[in-house]
C-alpha cells in the first residue's frame, strides 16, 4: 500500500497578498469547483471561446500544453480538439489579479473552435440600445463557417442545451 502523502502543485491560498503578488499558482475555483476561462487565438488576439476549467483540466493544460477544459453541459472533462481534431496548442496561460480567471492565448491546429462551425464561439454581436419593447438583435459578423460540423462532428451530441 502507498502511504506517500499527496501533494498538489497548487499552492493554498493563504493571503491577499501571496495571491496578488505571490509567484505561485493559487487558483480559486468556485463552489463548483470551476474557474472561467477565456479563449484568444495566438496571433491576432481574436477571443475564440469562453469555457470552464476544473483542477483537473487545469493541471492537464499545464503537463500537456494542449487545452482541456469542463465540459458544464455535458459534465465531463474534454481536451479541446478529441472529437474535430481542432487541438488548441496553448502558447501562454495568465491568471488574472485574485486568480479566479484565466486567459488562454492557443494557436489551434486547422479549421475553428466553435461547434457551429465558425472560426469564433463570438461569430455574433449584440445589437446596442434597442427599443425597450422591440426584442434584441444580433448582427451576424462571421458569414462563413470555416468547417461542416455534421462531417467533423457526425453523430457526437450536441453541447448546446436548451
Amino acid at each position: 500500500m502507498n502511504t506517500k502523502p499527496t501533494t498538489s502543485p497548487l499552492a493554498e491560498r493563504n493571503s491577499i497578498e501571496q495571491v496578488e503578488t505571490g509567484l505561485l499558482l493559487a487558483p480559486k475555483f468556485d463552489s463548483h469547483g470551476l474557474i472561467p476561462v477565456i479563449t484568444t487565438d495566438y496571433a491576432d488576439g481574436e477571443v475564440l471561446m469562453h469555457g470552464y476549467m476544473n483542477r483537473e483540466a487545469m493541471l492537464k493544460t499545464i503537463a500537456s500544453g494542449e487545452a482541456h477544459y469542463w465540459s458544464r453541459s455535458r459534465r465531463c472533462l474534454w481536451r479541446k480538439g478529441d472529437h474535430s481534431g481542432f487541438v488548441q496548442k496553448v502558447k501562454e496561460m495568465r491568471i488574472d489579479d485574485d486568480q479566479d480567471a484565466v486567459w488562454l492565448r492557443v494557436e489551434v491546429s486547422a479549421g475553428g473552435s466553435c461547434h457551429v462551425g465558425y472560426r469564433s464561439c463570438f461569430y455574433r454581436a449584440v445589437a446596442l440600445s434597442p427599443a425597450p419593447t422591440d426584442s434584441i438583435a444580433l448582427q451576424q459578423l462571421e458569414q462563413e463557417k470555416v468547417f461542416d460540423p455534421n462531417q467533423v462532428y457526425k453523430d457526437s451530441a450536441n453541447p448546446t442545451q436548451l
